[in-house]
């Protein structure tokens, strides 16, 4: 074994392989960009290297710069985890050209299953299934070959990007163009291929683990047909779609193609399976390092393959056979992202002001995050995964709900709320899964509404904030007191304005009554609800809990009211000056404010102030974690200001630029 190896990564991952690194009593080396200087990993491992600044082509993606760090702290393997630089034959070659150990599969292997059209020619020449297609240069002649509707699919990179569901071929040529600009933009080749598509399809992989011995097994399956926008959000082991016969057969499929390819180390074969026929299905790709989904086959299999990735590495055999691995249980991963589902999941970002993640009691939590993490734009969103593990699928589904509910991070949007909902949905309970569910039902498991007692709470807080500098011994002005108090007359109440941002500005009175509770009035009331708060959460109890017309309602908060989280959804709830804003559209006489939908960079100016617009046109770009938002005239009119520039770094609902509207449109 190692005495020292080098975590080519940052967040969630280079936690976990920093974890099994100190299992084994190996020395870890992190490596983090400016942007990551306090971060988890980093103070988490025994040595850490600064690579460059923030973003990531100068640090993460810097194979000179990580090669120094490695050098500078003899290391004598480098684990990559996942994104990055994880599937990078260039890298792998370089790290054996440092005389570094690349704890994954060999460079040649990495370069071919890359390539998804020799990949396929590869393993079909090894017998094994796959999905009927095409590829360049006779791409157009196989699609209409196969007929629609077929999916055409970069040659050079996955995650989504460059793929385009074809279901009309008049609109084939088009297609094709499109397709390759993304490709071209995302991965630097525009090589496409086409595969016929199969509705309603389900997404299946087998986790495949070889040593170089030519030892090779496989660990069973995991079902990943949950997805949004092709990517994964919700994958689980084992599949309720397969019975043991097409399971081995499968599992005997991922096997020849890891042989077919040389292949030594974790990995992953993906197969595209018909929903009501099962033996029919067909490899997709195979991605050649450890996946994010990698715990739910750890706990129904009991092995850290994290462990076996370094074991194999050193040079070890596989001291198990085929016969030798059971799948037990069932788990279920979740991955927690920072995206809001109400502004149609786009990245969010902050920082992490409270932070409660569920471990123990069959649940499991990878993360990078802690209390002071600063989330910002230039990484992947993917903050953290929770796993839940029961004897069966439904106390897994059950345990990893609740654990999602009492899920905690304030100050940053993030999506775990939504797949609390996603979880309870009749279609995934039942096992009725394919990788168009989320996208038919997503409408109905966004909830935009916030909820009375979300503001209720926020003034309740506010309330006693307002009231602790009175608190003390002796005598108290009953004038400096906030509680309406008037001699010889009826308590005044003490106005909230509040406001959660995408909502308009809700107002809430409170007063104090006789028996030390209070009086609280919300916008549109016709009476006022009866109140009672304990105590404002401090320290490491968040939880603040308060009755409302005698029902209890308990959330995880700041103490200033304004950030509040409960059942896995977070709100921030800011001051609202209704004077200020007053002014504001006042002063622009109609106007409307362009604003960040997402913090990020502005990467595209293409107007100047004083400029006319139309309707609809585009003036600026916004760019956050791999994600373009064209931010457009809402109407035609002048651009009357403009507050940022090309390189601009924004926060969320900043203003970026004011359109006051012609005289026609204010007509």
């Amino acid at each position: 074994m190692f005495d020292t190896v080098l975590v080519a990564n940052r967040g969630e991952i280079a936690v976990r392989v920093i974890r099994t690194l100190r299992s084994l009593g190996v020395r870890s080396v992190a490596v983090f960009s400016d942007a990551d200087a306090d971060a988890r990993h980093v103070r988490e491992a025994d040595t850490a290297v600064r690579i460059g600044p923030a973003p990531a082509v100068e640090s993460y993606l810097s194979v000179e710069r990580i090669l120094q760090a490695a050098a500078a702290t003899n290391a004598q393997a480098v684990h990559p985890g996942y994104g990055f630089l994880a599937e990078n034959a260039g890298f792998a070659r370089a790290c054996a050209d440092a005389g570094l150990v690349f704890v994954g599969p060999p460079a040649d292997a990495i370069a071919l299953m890359g390539d998804k059209i020799r990949a396929k020619e590869t393993v079909s020449a090894a017998k094994v299934p796959v999905v009927p297609g095409g590829r360049d240069p006779d791409l157009a002649r196989a699609a209409r070959e196969l007929g629609a509707p077929v999916l055409l699919k970069p040659s050079a990179g996955g995650g989504g990007k460059g793929m385009r569901l074809v279901r009309d071929l008049s609109r084939l040529d088009d297609e094709i163009a499109a397709a390759r600009r993304e490709a071209a933009a995302s991965f630097g080749d525009d090589t496409l291929l086409v595969e016929r598509w199969i509705d309603r399809p389900r997404h299946i992989e087998i986790q495949v683990l070889a040593d170089g011995h030519g030892n090779v097994v496989h660990l069973g399956e995991r079902e990943c047909s949950l997805q949004r926008r092709h990517q994964k959000i919700i994958e689980e082991a084992p599949s309720v779609l397969l019975d043991d016969a097409t399971r081995a057969a499968m599992g005997e499929a991922a096997v020849q193609a890891a042989r077919s390819c040389g292949y030594v180390g974790a990995g992953t074969v993906e197969f595209i399976v018909p929903g009501g026929d099962p033996a029919a299905y067909c490899f997709m790709e195979m991605n050649t390092r450890l996946q994010v989904e990698h715990p739910v086959t750890e706990l129904v299999t009991g092995l850290d393959l994290v462990e076996w990735q370094l074991r194999v590495a050193a040079g070890e055999r596989l001291p198990f056979t085929q016969d030798d691995i059971a799948l037990t249980g069932h788990a279920v991963e979740a991955r927690v992202c920072a995206e809001d589902p109400t502004r149609g999941f786009l990245p969010s970002g902050g920082t992490v002001l409270a932070l409660h993640e569920p471990q123990g009691d069959g649940v499991r939590t990878d993360s990078g995050l802690s209390e002071g993490t600063e989330v910002g734009s230039l990484y992947d969103p993917m903050l953290s995964k929770v796993v839940a593990y029961g004897p069966d699928r439904a106390t897994a589904l059950r345990r990893l709900r609740a654990a999602l509910a009492g899920t905690v991070v304030l100050g940053v949007p993030t999506n775990a709320g939504f797949l609390r909902r996603l979880l309870a949905h009749p279609a995934v309970v039942e096992g009725d899964l394919d990788t168009g569910l989320v996208e038919r039902e997503v409408a109905g498991l966004v909830t935009d509404e916030v909820p009375t007692e979300v503001y209720a709470a926020a003034a309740l807080l506010r309330q006693a904030a307002l009231a602790a500098p009175a608190r003390g011994t002796g005598w108290v002005d009953p004038f400096s007191v906030p509680q309406g108090w008037r001699l010889g007359g009826e308590r005044a109440w003490t106005s909230h304005h509040l406001r959660v941002p995408g909502h308009d500005p809700v107002t809430v009175r409170l007063r104090d009554t006789a028996d030390d509770g209070f009086e609280l009035l919300l916008d549109g009331a016709e009476a006022p609800a009866r109140a009672s708060a304990g105590p404002a959460p401090s320290g490491a109890d968040r939880r603040f809990t308060f009755r409302l017309d005698g029902v209890a309602h308990t959330f995880a908060a700041l103490p200033s009211g304004t950030w509040l989280g409960r059942d896995g959804d977070a709100w921030q709830v800011r001051d609202h000056d209704p004077v200020e804003a007053s002014l504001s559209r006042t002063a622009h006489s109609g106007a409307d404010s362009l604003t960040a939908p997402m913090p990020g960079t502005v990467t595209v100016v293409k107007v100047a102030v004083g400029d006319e617009v139309s309707a609809g046109q585009s003036l600026l770009v916004v760019e956050a974690m791999k994600m373009e938002h064209v931010i457009s005239a809402p109407h035609a009119g002048t651009v009357a200001e403009l507050d940022v520039s090309p390189g601009s770094t924004v926060a969320m609902d900043q203003v970026l630029a004011v359109i006051t509207p012609t005289e026609e449109e204010q007509a």
